[in-house]
C-alpha cells in the first residue's frame, strides 16, 4: 500500500493506492458518510462489475447507499447527463455536507466532479478510478469538465476531491485496449521530466500491461506521486509548471475531435500519437534528436498503440487539425501554448509556435506516410 498527499493547503487529501481496497470500502470511505448515507455515480459496464460487492459492503457497515447510473462512453460528458445527474442529486436531497462517491473512469470523475462543484454551490466528492488512466491522471488534481460540440472539456472547473481511493486490481476487468490507452499517460511522466522513469518503462512496460502487481503498483504510484508534486506547485495551470501534464494532448485533443470523441481513437491513444507529434515536430525545429520520437514511437508501438496519424484513423489536413486547436481552452490572445522537448524527460512550454506552421507539419507527416513502404 502507498498513501500521498497532495499538499493544497485547506484543500489537501490523500491518495491511497492499495490491492484489493475495494474491499474495505466502508472502511476507507467512513470519514465521508457521516449522515449514514452516500450518494454513489458510475456508469453501466463499471456498476455492472463492481456495484452488488461495493452495496453489500455498505450495507453490512449501516450505509445506505444509492446510485445514478449514466450510459458508458465519453459521450456521457455532455450536458444532457450532467442535468440528469445535478436533477437526481438535487432529488436525492443532497446537502453541501454530503460526499458524492465517483467510481468509475475519467469520464465518470470528470462528470461528478463536475456535478458536485455547481450543485448548493459545491459539495464533497471522492475519487474511486476504475482505468488505469483514471487512476494516474484524471482522478488527480481537480480538473473537471464536460465536453461541447465546440470541442473536449471546454465547459468545466477546478474542484478538488476530498480523497482518492486506487485500487489497482479493479483492472482485472478492464478492456487490454482501454489498458494500453491508459499506460499512455503513464509514459508521459517519463517524458515530462524524468527520463530514468521512460527508461523503467522501456523494460517493464509490458508487464505493467499484463497486471503485474510489482510493475503496475510502481508505475501508478510513480505517476500519481508525479502528478501531485506538479499539481501542487501549481493548481490552477496559471503557471506554465502544471501545463507540462498537458504533454501530447493540444495535438490529441484535435485527433480526438476530428474522430469524434468515441470508440474509433480512445483519449489515451490520442495522447499517445500526440506525444509522438511533439517530438517530431521538437526535431523538426532543431530542438531535439529525432531518435527520440524514434524511440518513443518504437515503444508505445511494441506495446499495441497507435503513433502516426495513418495508426490513429486520421485523414484531416493539417489545417482541418489545427482548427481544432484553435478551440483550445488554453487558446490566449490568438497563441496557442505547445507543449515541445528539448528530449526525452525535456518537456517545456513554448508560446511562440505558429500554427500555420503545425499545419504543415501535420501534412508532412501523411505524405511521410503515404511515401512509406507497405510491410
Amino acid at each position: 500500500m502507498a498513501r500521498l498527499n497532495i499538499a493544497l493547503g485547506q484543500r489537501s487529501y490523500d491518495i491511497v493506492v492499495e490491492a484489493n481496497a475495494l474491499s474495505r470500502i466502508a472502511e476507507h470511505i467512513a470519514p465521508w458518510t457521516r449522515r449514514g448515507r452516500s450518494l454513489w455515480i458510475s456508469d453501466s459496464l463499471v456498476a455492472a462489475h463492481h456495484w452488488p460487492k461495493i452495496e453489500a459492503q455498505l450495507a453490512s457497515a449501516g450505509i445506505e447507499a444509492h446510485l445514478h447510473v449514466v450510459p458508458a462512453g465519453e459521450a456521457s460528458k455532455s450536458w444532457a447527463e450532467l442535468a440528469r445527474l445535478v436533477d437526481w442529486l438535487l432529488a436525492m436531497g443532497v446537502e453541501r455536507s454530503d460526499t458524492i462517491f465517483a467510481l468509475g473512469g475519467g469520464m465518470i470523475g470528470d462528470l461528478t466532479g463536475f456535478a458536485a462543484s455547481i450543485v448548493k454551490r459545491g459539495c464533497n466528492f471522492v475519487q474511486l478510478p476504475t482505468t488505469l488512466l483514471a487512476q494516474v491522471d484524471s482522478s488527480v488534481g481537480g480538473k473537471t469538465a464536460i465536453n461541447t460540440a465546440a470541442g473536449k472539456n471546454l465547459v468545466g472547473s477546478f474542484h478538488q476531491p476530498k480523497f482518492v481511493l486506487i485500487d489497482p486490481q479493479v483492472l482485472a476487468t478492464l478492456p487490454p485496449r482501454e489498458m494500453r490507452a491508459g499506460y499512455s499517460e503513464v509514459v508521459k511522466y517519463g517524458l515530462i521530466d524524468d527520463a530514468r522513469f521512460f527508461d523503467w518503462c522501456e523494460a517493464n512496460g509490458v508487464a505493467v500491461l499484463a497486471q503485474q502487481p510489482d510493475a503496475l503498483e510502481r508505475a501508478i504510484t510513480t505517476s500519481v506521486a508525479a502528478k501531485a508534486r506538479i499539481v501542487g506547485e501549481d493548481e490552477r495551470e496559471t503557471k506554465d509548471r502544471r501545463a507540462l501534464l498537458n504533454l501530447g494532448h493540444t495535438f490529441g485533443h484535435a485527433l480526438e475531435a476530428d474522430t469524434g470523441f468515441g470508440e474509433r481513437l480512445l483519449h489515451g491513444e490520442a495522447v499517445g500519437v500526440g506525444m509522438v507529434l511533439a517530438l517530431l515536430y521538437s526535431a523538426r525545429r532543431g530542438l531535439c534528436d529525432a531518435r527520440d520520437a524514434e524511440r518513443v514511437a518504437a515503444h508505445l508501438s511494441a506495446c499495441a498503440m497507435p503513433v502516426t496519424l495513418a495508426d490513429a484513423g486520421v485523414t484531416a489536413d493539417g489545417a482541418a487539425l489545427v482548427d481544432h486547436m484553435r478551440h483550445d481552452k488554453k487558446m490566449s490572445g490568438g497563441t496557442l501554448p505547445f507543449l515541445l522537448l528539448r528530449g526525452i524527460g525535456q518537456t517545456f512550454v513554448a508560446h511562440d509556435v505558429d500554427l500555420d506552421d503545425v499545419a504543415q507539419f501535420l501534412d508532412e507527416q501523411h505524405r511521410i506516410a503515404a511515401q512509406a513502404p507497405v510491410s
